[in-house]
């Protein structure tokens, strides 16, 4: 094994990590941005973010991308040059959709956006599992992170400054379902095989789609039947009080998981049964399924209405939030980026994501200091015009001093405790069912980002952005008592 073949590997984990970052934006920050300039009110987008709920579901058709192989490409390749092309016409067609004159039509485009994008991210995720050996997965997770906030900072940043510029918000979604064919043929072209790959578990096809196909359908009846419950009590799902609707919400979720689940086992699912069935047989697997919903919970519950709460709560405009948030913010994602990887190589990945988790944490803290404190509350400074070719300042832009702090703050630990985060994901993978694996760990774990979002906005009009912002800061504790009661596990799994 060379040096040439390291790097290659690493290279195209840097690039699937950018292919995976750029459509998250589109559905998260720079949607909450459009609808944010577009007149949504604050609990409105929250509920939007609704839209993300495919990656906390991805772990149920992942199954099928272990278990068949489309002609030609093989099976990580194949997916993941279908998913990509798709990703970009979902692009388009969302770009040609009013959020203000058609919302319904504006969150159905955004619902498939995502899920296109959570199931190019099960393809990437397994991808990256199989072809990186265990001593490359530190770094590996550090340049897919670093990749994964490069995109960010296109699609959740300077997207802002296009947007301001271009006062056109289609066509910044147009402009990057053309990054997005680039990618696709990057992923036909360039990117190495996976050698020694494990073979798709052998069962039959047609008992494979029927069973997922039961799935499907026990979700949608457990949905259904769940809200008619509720309105069996006399409860209205458009009621204007909007606990009311998050309730709604939330029992239409208990009520389609349980019942998606047994008709999967009674039809028989095959490699969706067989994959859970061997993740849960591991030691201590109930309580790292615990670990993974709680280790990001704080960053979520804060992240899932910064945009908003930026440009909405503290009057700060579309190009400030971009240029601080992504265009200054990119040296400070880099030097994280960099840092969790070079303590990685130094720290086991238990003190990795104790350090990591605690900083993350912490780092909420700016946003509560910049809500209380106000705009304008440590002076600012001006950035003089530039042009970088990809993204210009045509005239001087004030910039608070504030804001620059609050964010380089989440910049830099959010990506620290994502790098060792998604080593550990890694660790906790078969390489039989890696996609499955991978796509339950990735869901469990953004649970918290999905599912918070209606409440977090609630919440926010309820209760004010600095106590929302302390909340953040209290949901991070759990997780990091349950990293540190599977120290001794997590160590272990570090050196397999």
């Amino acid at each position: 094994m060379t040096r040439f073949d390291t790097a290659r590997r690493q290279f195209a984990v840097l690039f699937l990590g950018f292919a995976s970052g750029l459509p998250l934006a589109l559905t998260g920050q720079a949607m909450q941005a459009w609808l944010a300039v577009d007149g949504v009110d604050i609990a409105t987008i929250g509920f939007l973010g609704l839209v993300g709920v495919p990656y906390t579901f991805k772990f149920l058709w992942a199954p099928l991308m272990d278990r068949f192989e489309p002609p030609w490409l093989g099976r990580r390749r194949g997916w993941l040059v279908l998913t990509q092309l798709a990703l970009a016409g979902a692009l388009v067609w969302m770009s040609g959709v009013s959020p203000k004159d058609n919302s319904a039509l504006f969150a159905l485009s955004a619902l498939l956006l995502a899920f296109l994008s959570a199931s190019q991210d099960v393809v990437i995720d397994a991808y990256r599992t199989d072809v990186l050996p265990a001593r490359e997965r530190g770094l590996g997770g550090s340049l897919s992170v670093f990749g994964y906030r490069l995109a960010m900072i296109l699609s959740g940043g300077i997207a802002l400054i296009w947007a301001e510029q271009w006062q056109s918000w289609p066509r910044v979604y147009m402009t990057m379902a053309g990054i997005m064919v680039a990618a696709a043929v990057f992923s036909l072209t360039l990117l190495p095989s996976v050698s020694g790959a494990s073979k798709p578990l052998e069962s039959d096809p047609r008992k494979e789609l029927t069973g997922f196909a039961a799935m499907l359908a026990g979700f949608v009846v457990g949905w259904f039947t769940a809200r008619l419950l509720l309105q069996g009590l006399g409860l209205d799902p458009d009621d204007s009080d909007k606990w009311v609707r998050l309730a709604f919400i939330l029992a239409g979720l208990a009520g389609a998981l349980p019942l998606g689940g047994w008709a999967a086992r009674r039809v028989g699912f095959e490699t969706l049964n067989r994959s859970l069935a061997s993740f849960v047989e591991q030691p201590g697997a109930w309580a790292f399924l615990l670990l993974i919903v709680l280790y990001k919970l704080s960053d979520a519950f804060a992240g899932s209405l910064t945009t908003a709460f930026l440009i909405k709560g503290m009057a700060f405009s579309q190009a400030e939030v971009g240029i601080v948030n992504k265009v200054i913010g990119i040296w400070l994602t880099i030097a994280g980026a960099l840092m969790a990887g070079a303590l990685m190589l130094r720290m086991n990945l238990f003190r990795a994501l104790m350090l990591f988790g605690f900083l993350q944490m912490v780092a909420n803290f700016g946003f509560w200091y910049l809500a209380l404190s106000g705009k304008g509350a440590w002076g600012g400074f001006t950035l003089q015009p530039f042009d970088w070719g990809f993204v210009a300042i045509r005239e001087p832009a004030q910039i608070d001093n504030l804001l620059v702090a609050a964010i380089a703050a989440e910049n830099i630990t959010s990506g620290m405790g994502t790098a060792a985060f998604v080593a550990l994901l890694m660790s906790l993978c078969s390489h039989r069912y890696t996609a499955t694996h991978y796509a339950l760990l990735s869901a469990l774990s953004a649970v918290g980002r999905i599912y918070v979002s209606p409440l977090a906005g609630v919440m926010a009009e309820s209760i004010g952005w600095p106590a929302f912002f302390l909340i953040a800061v209290v949901l991070g504790l759990p997780g990091l008592y349950m990293v540190w009661r599977l120290r001794t596990a997590i160590v272990g799994l570090a050196r397999t």
